[in-house]
């Protein structure tokens, strides 16, 4: 199986064992403690679950701009986005403390972890202006990630962490939600050889699920991890619960008994095109695959991505940096001439008049209305959970 990136183990930042686990509540019950953003909450979930091996907690302000600016923190480890736990106020807290942080996302705020602070920093103006715009390659407020960088204020706690619970993603996502380590044995369990991950946030439509077949193909991969995002969203996206009960309804109809796993991660969206390809592509290493298919938009969001943007950084990475390949996949679409779905950049006969092509709002549109979109475009099966969910909204 292919090897973890920056490691030769995976180091999940869970603390498995139990008695250890209820020692550090206690403790943490006792001492100072902070109620971190949403982010940092989900950097926390992916850290204990070994998606962001080999990092050992939250970076410091300098490891930050580094990986803004050059996608490698200051000892020279490739990684493409800051992990931090940005507060506005540290309050007394300071280097050398043990604090617990808390969940932002769960009532009660429950501890989710214990934080070593290594280092209190405050980030200027002008350094959240430098890492937003080469994250993002924008600072428009109105791009959702930016939005929700800034808004999780400039002071810097970074410092080792250790994880005692995943939020709410494993109570409110039991049959979906998996870790690194828990998806790296299930591929063993298959005894699955050659992987392709596919990268979602939306339901799969016939493009999508052609694609993925596509892939597995080419590739002469023997197993595929749908995976989904589990975490917070722009308003619009369609909630986990009926992606999941869309996908595991076309995974059951339309592909070879064995050969697909539907899972999920517990991350915000980014929306950060790019580098949150790159992203995408670090922790799909650690969680055991061997490709991830990059499409057109990758991780995108409005019009701020040129649409292959998000391949084309790979192009720049140096040569042995990542274990995992990509699978370059153009926009995918039902051809007319043709009676199946094909990627539109190999059928260069082909006019726009011989594909069938619904934009994502004719496609709500349409599922609110209760019509479903043609079965070209999308599985009646999956059409029927996704017009369910629309006129719920309406009724």
């Amino acid at each position: 199986m292919v090897k973890p990136h920056g490691s030769d183990e995976l180091n999940p930042l869970f603390v498995y064992d139990t008695a250890e686990n209820e020692a550090l509540q206690a403790e943490a019950a006792n001492l100072p403690s902070i109620t971190i953003s949403s982010a940092a909450a989900a950097n926390a979930v992916m850290l204990g679950g070994g998606y962001f091996n080999p990092l050992t907690g939250y970076m410091n302000k300098a490891d930050a701009i580094s990986v803004a600016e050059n996608m490698h923190t200051t000892s020279g480890l490739f990684w493409p986005t800051p992990v931090l736990n940005l507060v506005k106020d540290a309050g007394s807290i300071k280097a050398g403390d043990r604090i617990a942080l808390k969940d932002p996302n769960v009532e009660g705020n429950p501890v989710l972890a214990v934080m070593d602070v290594e280092a209190v920093e405050e980030l200027s103006d002008d350094e959240v202006t430098n890492i937003v715009q080469n994250v993002f390659r924008t600072t428009d407020p109105e791009h959702p990630g930016v939005a929700t960088f800034m808004d999780q204020g400039k002071v810097v706690l970074s410092g080792p962490i250790k994880v005692l619970n995943f939020s709410y993603f494993q109570t409110e996502f039991p049959d979906t939600f998996r870790t690194a380590v828990e998806i790296r044995n299930e591929i063993k369990e298959h005894g699955w050889k050659k992987v392709v991950a596919f990268q979602t946030r939306n339901p799969m439509h016939r493009a999508h699920e052609e694609l993925c077949h596509m892939a597995m193909e080419r590739l002469g991969a023997d197993g595929l991890v749908i995976h989904m995002l589990l975490g917070k969203l722009k308003p619009g996206d369609i909630p986990a619960p009926v992606r999941d009960a869309a996908i595991r309804k076309m995974v059951e109809l339309y592909f070879k008994p064995n050969s697909v796993i539907v899972t999920g991660y517990g991350f915000d969206m980014l929306y950060a095109g790019p580098r949150e390809a790159v992203l995408h592509a670090v922790f799909r290493q650690n969680m055991g695959a061997n490709y991830l298919i990059v499409g057109r938009d990758h991780a995108g969001v409005g019009d701020y991505y040129g649409d292959f943007d998000a391949q084309e950084i790979f192009d720049t990475i140096p040569e042995g940096t990542l274990e995992i390949e990509i699978f370059k996949a153009d926009h995918t679409a039902y051809s007319k001439k043709l009676n199946k779905v094909v990627m539109m950049r190999e059928a260069p006969d082909h006019t726009k008049e011989d594909f069938i092509l619904l934009s994502g709002t004719k496609v709500r549109e349409m599922l609110s209305r209760g019509e479903a979109p043609p079965p070209e475009f999308s599985r009646p099966e999956v059409a029927k959970i996704l017009m369910d969910y629309y006129q719920s909204l309406s009724s």
